[in-house]
């Protein structure tokens, strides 16, 4: 059984899943903790603004957010689960398996990911090849053999780069930052090597494992779901580095500087244009069953996809989402619109 997913935009907030209206009066959101600022930006202006209830907001990470969220339909289940990558088919089953058997696919707007460390420590322009060799499991040595890696300092991987211990601190695997980081950061490396992008034409799994796979012997440290303490991590220790979503660069730029990726800076217009090379969508999913069954559903749909919010001057610019075209925009708030009206 397929899931019909309908794309739209925005960015949600929270509270449960449905089953009568009566049972519940609260909208519930989980997963993502990127798109999490933005949601409980809505939420929060939802709240002020309507007579419905703010939504309550969870952020379990992105793989969490599917987990909770596929898991059924009724009251004691989410009703949207942030994202900020797409849905995997694995989870898209797990969902109609359960019952959930239509989603609506919500794009909120663009996101960088940073490789960002102290304003007290080294500013550093660093390539997609060169955070390979520092944070992948395996890595070539000088024959093109792939060995365990051992690189212990940055300036193991080359002298322009700090000679401090390479200690990175980024979210978990359930974390979709974290699969984004993987595909982008790590593969956008790993692929410079002929040899193993060749191996993808043969054995798809075993190219992934190879570009996909961290370092487990320290360098890179599993900081949770909560990119506060990762900023607070650094500004305590200058010669480490931190995994997390362009907004919490901006929102903290007083006391974190982000890297350059291949020369390009992690800048709202170089995520924009995409010309900065760690950029993503972020997304929100809905379930199609809680609607007209959780008050206030249609209502917060209708608030993330005015421009007021997500607008080119909208208030989550201020919290650092990168907005979609007009056009674009456009498009999903006819979807949303839509959907209000039961297609």
């Amino acid at each position: 059984m397929s899931i019909k997913k309908t794309l739209v935009v925005a960015a949600f907030a929270s509270v449960v899943a449905a089953g009568a209206a009566e049972a519940r009066d609260q909208i519930r959101i989980v997963g993502s903790s990127t798109v999490y600022p933005f949601a409980t930006s809505v939420a929060e202006t939802f709240g002020k603004t309507t007579n419905f209830k703010t939504p309550v907001i969870e952020s379990t990470g992105s793989g969490g957010g599917f987990k909770l969220f596929c898991a059924g339909v009724g009251e004691e289940h989410p009703d949207i689960t942030n994202a900020s990558r797409a849905i995997k088919k694995s989870e898209e089953e797990r969902c109609a398996k359960n019952g959930v058997e239509k989603i609506t696919e919500v794009k909120v707007g663009y996101d960088g990911i940073v490789l960002a460390n102290s304003k007290k420590g080294k500013h550093i322009d660093i390539t997609r090849k060169q955070i390979f060799l520092a944070l992948a499991k395996d890595v070539p040595n000088a024959e093109g053999k792939l060995v365990p890696n051992p690189n212990q300092k940055w300036s193991d991987i080359d002298p322009s780069l700090p000679d401090v211990k390479i200690e990175v601190l980024g979210p978990p695997p359930t974390s979709g930052t974290r699969d984004a980081f993987a595909e982008l950061g790590l593969e956008g490396g790993c692929k410079k090597y002929d040899f193993i992008k060749a191996i993808k034409k043969t054995d798809k799994k075993k190219y992934k494992a190879i570009c996909h796979s961290i370092r487990e012997d320290g360098a890179y440290i599993d900081a949770g779901e909560n990119d506060n303490l990762i900023i607070q991590k650094l500004n305590a220790n200058p010669d480490a580095f931190g995994v997390f979503g362009f907004s919490f660069l901006d929102q903290n730029s007083d006391v974190v500087q982000g890297s350059k990726i291949d020369g390009k800076a992690p800048m709202f217009e170089a995520i924009a244009d995409g010309s900065y090379p760690l950029s993503r969508p972020l997304f929100f999913y809905v379930k199609n069953a809680h609607i007209g069954q959780v008050p206030g559903m249609l209502e917060y749909l209708a608030e993330f996809t005015n421009d007021k919010a997500w607008g080119d001057e909208g208030y989550l610019t201020d919290k650092g989402l990168i907005p979609m075209p007009k056009d674009e925009r456009a498009k999903y708030h006819a979807a949303v619109k839509a959907l209000g009206a039961g297609s």
